[in-house]
């Protein structure tokens, strides 16, 4: 029975390492973008705080912290942390 249980965790080891592989790819290359596009934000809220009032100043400054790396880029580090952590445990089931 545990034959046939390591048989069936293979696809699903092989499935999370492809995952886990593109989800961090993924979080490296939007982490930096999205940086960028955070600091431009973030510039953009200064002025709309002097030019258009608080509550759009506000707004742009929770969708800079929103697009920071403190924001989703963290929550999607995280959740990859998890996909690997996930592929770890099938493997060493696989190994067991």
């Amino acid at each position: 029975m545990r034959l046939i249980l390591k048989l069936l965790s293979l696809p699903f080891i092989l499935i999370t390492w492809v995952l886990y592989g593109v989800c961090r790819l993924l979080v490296l290359a939007s982490g930096m973008i999205l940086g960028f596009v955070s600091g431009i934000t973030l510039v953009a809220a200064v002025v709309l705080f002097f030019k258009a009032g608080v509550v759009p100043g506000v707004a742009f400054l929770t969708i800079a912290f929103l697009i920071s790396p403190y924001g989703l880029p963290r929550l999607a580090a995280w959740l990859t942390g998890k996909i690997g952590g996930i592929n770890y445990v099938l493997r060493d089931f696989l190994a067991s």
